[in-house]
């Protein structure tokens, strides 16, 4: 197993239990316990578990992994995912792209396009600085260390003070049940206010989102125009979501 599977694999079990012994994810891996425990002192590192003998206390239950981790996540499915949303939007549009890593792939995906856009994190305004066609406006607001994403007032003000044509939104959880849901409250109240400022919203996701519940709710589904996930989301899920209204679009 490479790098990157065994790393996914590692998180993957850190988000469903409080506590994993480096045994069973050797196991798990077919890796060596030496590997294993290789991998969990640089997660460590990254804040996402502590380390106790003979395995790991979680740091991520109810809680993201840190940016630099989820960037390296799925990379091939958030590109095609970004490549999607890019087919829905016009140039010339105004466009507010929230935080996270899949909207980061959507914001370099978008760099091409004549556009004005409003990203709500560092690394996409990055992403799209230097871009001669891309109208570049950032909402100010305090960033968040790692995530850098606005959050506060600041942030919120400017986007109620805006009326935009799109919103691309990111995503902790989705469910026709639980609505779209975020993990960090303190970007909840700027979700909502990038939600209300567009005449349309669209929620990126891969499948594996379905699965989880955020602890703020950022909208209802019925907020969503369209969502576009991938193969891997339940059927079920995406019929609660049609049954609501919202338009699926699986690449």
């Amino acid at each position: 197993m490479e790098s990157s599977e065994r790393t996914s694999t590692i998180v993957e079990r850190l988000r469903l239990a409080e506590r994993v012994t480096v045994a069973e994810l050797a196991e798990a891996t077919g890796c060596s316990e030496m590997t294993i425990r290789r991998d969990l002192d640089q997660l460590a590192e990254q804040g996402v578990l502590r380390r106790v003998r003979g395995g790991a206390v979680s740091f991520l239950r109810g809680h993201s992994a840190p940016f630099p981790l989820r960037e390296r996540d799925e990379v091939a499915v958030k590109q095609r995912l970004a490549a999607a949303v890019d087919e829905l939007i016009t140039d010339c549009e105004s466009v507010i792209l929230d935080s996270g890593t899949t909207t980061l792939e959507v914001a370099r995906r978008l760099a091409h396009r004549r556009l004005t856009a409003i990203p709500l994190d560092l690394h996409a305004a990055n992403a799209l600085s230097n871009v001669p066609q891309v109208d570049l406006l950032l909402p100010g607001g305090r960033t968040k260390p790692g995530e850098l994403s606005f959050t506060g007032h600041l942030a919120e003000a400017s986007l109620r003070a805006l009326r935009v044509d799109t919103t691309v939104l990111g995503v902790c959880g989705l469910s026709a049940k639980h609505g779209l849901t975020a993990h960090d409250l303190e970007e909840v109240p700027v979700k909502q206010a990038a939600v209300d400022a567009a005449q349309r919203v669209v929620a990126v996701c891969h499948g594996a989102k379905f699965a989880r519940t955020g602890l703020g709710l950022v909208c209802p589904v019925t907020d969503l125009d369209v969502v576009v996930t991938d193969a891997s989301a339940p059927e079920e899920a995406r019929a609660e979501l049609a049954a609501a209204g919202v338009e699926v679009r699986v690449v």
